[in-house]
């Protein structure tokens, strides 16, 4: 479903592990559209908001290799054939920042998500008490991402009547 921006990439800061096979299979579709729009080789995403830690860093492009070859490790821990050549070849000795709320905004969002499309992954994800973050990440104090688009901000409000203008009820 598209966001406010039409559209609905989602690069998690959650261990990859905690993914569903979906969530998996699309979080490593946005991370190569991620590193595709890192190196200027499209012209749609430019603008995402959540591209903006990556390009935070000293080598953009070391750490979205280094944010996909995680994603590669678990896909490769459950059988799954994800191509590495895909990957990059930059390499970046960096660690991102998420903070706690983030982290804790993105665990109620999937787990959200998870329970709609897989509610046996969802069982799974129950016995989880503290979520851990992509080994990209290091987590710090903090509330959620300025980037980030709540799913109720998203949403278009009700037109409101004009002040003294005449309702239709029907």
């Amino acid at each position: 479903m598209p966001g406010v921006y039409g559209w609905a990439v989602r690069l998690w800061s959650l261990h990859p592990k905690h993914l569903d096979a979906r969530g998996l299979v699309a979080v490593w579709r946005e991370g190569l559209l991620a590193q595709a729009v890192l190196r200027g080789r499209t012209k749609g995403y430019v603008a995402h908001p959540q591209l903006s830690r990556f390009r935070e860093q000293r080598s953009p492009l070391g750490a979205i290799a280094g944010y996909l070859r995680a994603v590669h490790d678990e896909a490769a821990r459950r059988g799954y054939q994800f191509a590495l050549r895909r990957i990059g070849s930059s390499r970046a000795r960096c660690r991102l920042v998420v903070t706690r709320g983030q982290l804790a905004f993105e665990w109620r969002h999937l787990s959200s998500k998870v329970k709609r499309r897989d509610p046996g992954w969802c069982a799974r994800l129950a016995g989880v008490t503290t979520p851990r973050p992509h080994p990209l990440f290091r987590v710090v104090p903090g509330s959620v991402a300025s980037w980030e688009r709540d799913a109720r901000a998203r949403a278009p409000r009700a037109r409101q009547p004009r002040q003294g203008a005449p309702v239709n009820h029907n």
